[in-house]
């Protein structure tokens, strides 16, 4: 039993103090209490990569074609899709500029591109600006 405690009977003096050490605390943190936040908080914000990765292996290792195919088949739709509009395309419009060409949705095909290599992030920003539903 502290002397405050003793002297006072109770908690009366004990619980101010410690309610205005509290506060203290969380006005004044110290460089190592500030860093020791900050690395929790990078750890919580590499949580989902980590996790999507785990998926990816899962997936990759599978047996079946329609599972661990599945990414590998869109992804090369989708780098054939950038091969011909950025390479085969302009080449055919230099050689032969009379004939026309599909315009291909690369807006589509770079959303789906980024969103399935993980280097979005998109849905990560909306979570951490409270936007996210």
């Amino acid at each position: 039993m502290s002397i405050f405690n003793w002297l006072s009977g109770g908690k009366a003096v004990s619980e101010p103090i410690e309610a205005v050490g509290n506060v203290l605390d969380a006005l004044f943190t110290s460089d190592e209490e500030k860093l020791d936040k900050e690395i929790i908080k990078q750890r919580l914000f590499l949580q989902p990569a980590l996790a999507q990765a785990e998926i990816t292996k899962a997936q990759t290792q599978h047996r079946s074609i329609f599972v661990a195919g599945a990414r590998p088949f869109i992804l090369w739709v989708c780098g054939l899709g950038f091969l011909f509009s950025f390479v085969i395309n302009p080449i055919i419009q230099w050689i032969m500029p009379e004939v026309g060409s599909p315009v291909l949705p690369l807006e589509v095909m770079m959303e789906l591109t980024l969103a399935m290599l993980g280097l979005a992030g998109l849905r990560t920003v909306e979570k951490l600006q409270g936007k996210a539903r």
